[in-house]
């Protein structure tokens, strides 16, 4: 029996292991995907919230403005990207001026430092770029911009690495309260744990209504966007957002943490929790709006578009605590934005919340330190030498469009979540992501797969499941 089991391997329930892991604690963290981040973690904008826009009194206000300034240490710590880059919220004309007001006077009631109103030429200074309906912006100093999947990945690999077990692949299909806990049916068998911690992004509502008369309602949120080459870095430095709406922070553009132009999102309240398509006229629609905040937005140098959901709570703000008529069970649903911003802060005080229960020991093995892989695009010429010298594999390039080496694809298969399928690959090493979407590299992959984790060349997936990529071999050589 477990300790503690945490449904959800995203960005939170992968941050709430990483501080359990602090104490003498045997944790479980339970995802149905076949990685850390594979629901809203993967796919969202990135964004680092100044804690502007929340209603000051909610949990997304408090929890805000205390995630923000923790992400500087925390990304040194864990070795993710992270960059304070600053965010600019537009007013296209002086009728949307109150609107601009009411957002600094919102934010100085939360406590967000450094806030200011910029007229428009004082904006032109920095960003030349923007477009002529352009009237003022309100200046936030302290947003930034964080790669979602790998800060996620950053904290499993490092919750893994200090004990905690990562059950992938299992599918929730029941939970039982029982005299010592709870008893957890998935599709790869039964776990059991004293408490239960449920994470599980939009199915948080379905996790709580196995076991909770006080029902919940997660409503999926779609949001699209599409990402254009990184020849376009120049477009904006900082991100650049709309005066927020009922469905919530409107389009952005912001540059990622990689140099890449992330454009969107759109705001859909969709029935299918799975439903991840884009669509022709969502991505109208958010080319229409972007076109507002940059002028000649280069839309021929598209890479790739891509949609992602937003765990919508019908109670509107986070739901975080002890489930009243469920002993053990702590609740932490709801997380939309600014969940990304706000997590750091969540992880202790949840973390907080199983140490009040359990009162466990600390863990004097704990190590918070964890070292992402080598990156051979980062090295300059004599540091690829040395890699070279020290590693032959750094000389053999697999993704020509972000220089991915194979030596940095193996170093993705050995890590500590045990990953074996290209996209798991591609969110730690970024094979895949470029210019070419993965033209050249998806056909090296998997022979690369299968000679490390010794599975049949057939059996290497996509994402996991049944996304196969090879269903026979025509040559012995294979």
């Amino acid at each position: 029996m477990y300790d503690v089991a945490i449904i959800g391997a995203g960005v939170i329930g992968a941050g709430i292991a990483r501080e359990l892991t602090r104490f003498r604690l045997d944790v479980a963290v339970i995802d149905k995907g076949s990685d850390a981040a594979v629901g809203t973690s993967k796919a969202n904008s990135g964004i680092v919230h100044g804690g502007y826009d929340a209603k000051p009194g909610t949990l997304k206000a408090k929890y805000n403005i205390a995630g923000n300034p923790m992400f500087d240490a925390l990304a040194e710590e864990l070795d993710f990207p992270f960059k304070r880059n600053g965010s600019l919220v537009l007013a296209f004309s002086e009728e949307e001026m109150p609107g601009l007001e009411e957002l600094l006077k919102r934010g100085n009631e939360n406590g967000v430092k450094g806030l200011s109103i910029l007229n428009r030429q004082d904006l032109l200074l920095r960003e030349p770029n923007l477009g002529p309906q352009v009237h003022a912006a309100l200046d936030v100093p302290t947003g930034g911009i964080v790669c979602p999947y790998e800060m996620t990945i950053a904290h499993a690999e490092n919750a893994a690495a200090n004990g905690a077990k990562f059950l992938l692949n299992h599918f929730v299909e029941s939970i039982t309260r029982t005299a010592d806990g709870f008893r957890i049916n998935t599709s790869q068998g039964v776990i059991e744990s004293r408490l239960l911690v449920n994470a599980a992004g939009v199915y948080a509502d379905a996790i709580n209504n196995m076991l909770s008369e006080d029902k919940l309602e997660i409503i999926p949120r779609r949001g699209e966007y599409f990402l254009m080459d990184r020849t376009e870095s120049g477009l904006v430095s900082h991100t650049v957002f709309q005066l927020p709406g009922k469905m919530g922070k409107g389009v952005l553009v912001t540059p990622s943490v990689d140099g890449n132009i992330l454009v969107g999102p759109t705001s859909e309240d969709i029935p299918d929790k799975e439903n991840v398509d884009t669509t022709r006229d969502g991505l109208m629609l958010i080319t229409e709006m972007a076109l507002r905040d940059v002028v000649a937005l280069p839309l021929g140098k598209t890479i790739a578009s891509f949609a992602g959901l937003r765990a919508h709570c019908t109670r509107g703000d986070f739901v975080i605590g002890p489930v009243a008529d469920v002993p053990g069970m702590i609740n932490v649903a709801g997380i939309e934005s600014p969940g990304l911003s706000s997590a750091p802060a969540i992880h202790q005080d949840v973390a907080a919340m199983v140490v009040d229960i359990l009162k466990p020991q600390p863990n004097p093995g704990f190590n918070p330190v964890r070292r992402a892989a080598p990156r051979f695009r980062h090295m300059t010429d004599a540091e690829r030498r040395a890699a070279i010298a020290r590693d032959p594999n750094y000389g053999h390039m697999i993704c020509r469009c972000e220089s991915v080496t194979k030596a940095e694809v193996l170093a993705a298969l050995r890590s500590p979540l045990g990953v074996r399928d290209l996209d798991a690959i591609k969110r730690r090493t970024r094979a895949g992501m470029g210019r070419c979407q993965a033209g050249f590299c998806s056909m090296r992959l998997p022979e690369i797969i299968a000679a490390e984790t010794g599975i049949d060349i057939t059996e290497v997936t996509k994402f996991g499941g049944e996304s196969r990529l090879l269903f026979y071999a025509n040559k012995a050589t294979l």
